[in-house]
């Protein structure tokens, strides 16, 4: 998108609070990769479609810093709960600062883990789930997390882009991208869903549980 353009939503969009500016600065002040964070766009509308929906459970794979993790907590009911998985344990001390400072320990429990191994173990059902993480596994996760998501809930899958590497099918592809592709390949003809793709940022899919 022309970045004018993105200028421009940028300043039509809802602003970021003081705790997630903190949060997005701290995360690029201190990660080696902060582009994976949320960000202030596709973060605010994370935050509506949870109020919209206001769920009892979600599930996220993929925490990172947190920023998407607090976005859709704040749309949980008011007993509501988000569990949320990360692979990197050194990402800890930001990821509970922030979630205190926007208090959501209460309502997040955080699973430091490989979501491989933590998914089939539960067994809850959740009204919106979240996928953003290794891209590779993106077919696996959305296996494994479909039967846990109820009728109508959703299924929101983050990078379906892969920065357009997805494009370009006749080259030798890294395993990145060759799993973002199978997911998409398989959602595509995936009539369980109903399903739309938003082409700004990195491409967000939002599937909605027939």
């Amino acid at each position: 998108m022309d970045s004018e353009l993105i200028k421009l939503a940028e300043e039509l969009t809802t602003k970021e609070d003081e705790i997630l500016y903190n949060l997005r600065r701290e995360t690029h002040l201190k990660t080696l990769f902060p582009r994976m964070l949320s960000g202030p766009i596709q973060g605010k509308l994370l935050e509506i479609l949870s109020k919209l929906v206001k769920p009892d459970k979600i599930l996220e794979i993929g925490t990172y810093t947190g920023y998407s993790t607090i976005c859709l907590a704040r749309g949980l009911s008011q007993n509501g709960k988000l569990l949320t998985i990360e692979i990197n344990d050194e990402l800890k001390p930001i990821i509970f600062k922030y979630l205190k400072q926007a208090n959501l320990l209460e309502k997040v429990k955080v699973i430091f883990d490989d979501a491989l191994k933590v998914l089939p173990t539960i067994n809850e059902t959740f009204d919106i789930a979240f996928i953003d993480a290794e891209k590779k596994s993106y077919l696996k996760y959305y296996k494994l997390i479909f039967d846990k998501v109820r009728k109508g809930g959703l299924i929101i899958i983050d990078n379906v882009f892969w920065n357009g590497k997805i494009l370009h099918k006749e080259e030798k592809l890294d395993n990145y991208t060759l799993g973002v592709i199978e997911l998409n390949e398989f959602i595509k003809n995936d009539n369980r869903v109903e399903k739309v793709v938003l082409p700004f940022r990195d491409g967000l899919m939002i599937l909605r549980k027939l």
